[in-house]
Order: structure tokens, then sequence, then C-alpha cells
């Protein structure tokens, strides 16, 4: 559906741009799960570069990490993976370097609270420079204020989402 849609947005005069789908655990370990999204992609004539799959960290963790069939098969078409509400599971920083995993998403329960509570401040900012430093994107989801952006902004984050679109 997100392939169709960006098709019709390019027809209609817009520029392509990226679009994040949701990926679930039981969508990802689906027989041919790659071989999906590789002839969603050709029948609909979208480039690999738009479509990025977002994915938790638990599942990220079950697989058998660069090894696993199905991430390898995602990685070689090109497309984008996004590691969703990083932060929040019990992940090995050590596999952020085993996938090609192009961005990060801080997860709203550290954003929220950010102006205030130093913790939250201190693991934003740490997340943040961890993705800078390792090429990736960073977002901020669930951001609410001018104030919470100005400071994401400051310490390089890349993108939000506010609390809306999250």
């Amino acid at each position: 559906h997100a392939c169709i849609c960006s098709q019709a947005w390019q027809k209609q005069g817009l520029q392509p741009v990226p679009v994040a789908v949701n990926v679930s655990a039981l969508q990802f370990r689906q027989p041919g799960f790659s071989s999906l999204i590789r002839n969603t992609l050709a029948e609909s004539g979208w480039s690999a570069e738009f479509p990025e799959l977002e994915m938790t960290e638990s599942l990220l963790m079950s697989t058998a990490g660069a090894n696993d069939p199905t991430m390898r098969e995602l990685q070689e078409l090109g497309v984008g993976l996004a590691i969703d509400d990083f932060g929040t599971g019990y992940s090995s920083l050590g596999y952020l370097k085993h996938f090609r995993v192009t961005k990060l998403k801080i997860d709203q329960s550290f954003v929220h609270d950010v102006l205030v509570d130093a913790d939250d401040a201190a693991i934003t900012k740490a997340i943040i420079g961890l993705a800078r430093s390792l090429h990736m994107q960073v977002v901020a989801e669930g951001v609410e204020s001018e104030a919470q952006l100005a400071l994401l902004q400051e310490w390089g984050c890349d993108a939000i989402q506010d609390r809306k679109s999250t």
C-alpha cells in the first residue's frame, strides 16, 4: 500500500520521499518475506531507496545477525532499515555493527522529559552521538515542543516525529 501511495504522489508531481513501514516479527519470519518486498518494489516501480523497514530491537536480536538470510536479502535489495523505539529493548550495542541499519529512532519515553530529566537527556544525547558516530540518521519520537526540537537539533538529531505521528 505504501508503494502504491508513493507512486501516486509522484504521478501528481510530488518529489519522492522515504516512507517508513513497521515490520512485525511475525511478518519478518514469514517464508518469502524478502521476496515479497522485492516483488512489491518491482511491481510498483518504486526504488529500493525509498521504503524504510522499521524493526524493533527485539526483532533484530532474534535474528541470526548478519547471517540471517532474510536480513541479508533485504540489505542486498538496498532497502533502508531502521531500529524503532531504540533504547527500550534488551539489545547489545554490538549488534549495531552487524546490520546495515540506516536509522535509529529514539523512543518517545526518553524524549518526553528530555528538558527536565537529566537521565533522559543523557540517554537521548548518547543515542544521538552513537548514531552519528556510526553514520546513521537519528529520529526522535514524540517531540511536543519547540524547546525539545531546538535541543534535539543542537545535539545533531536529523528528524523528529511529533506525538501525533508516533
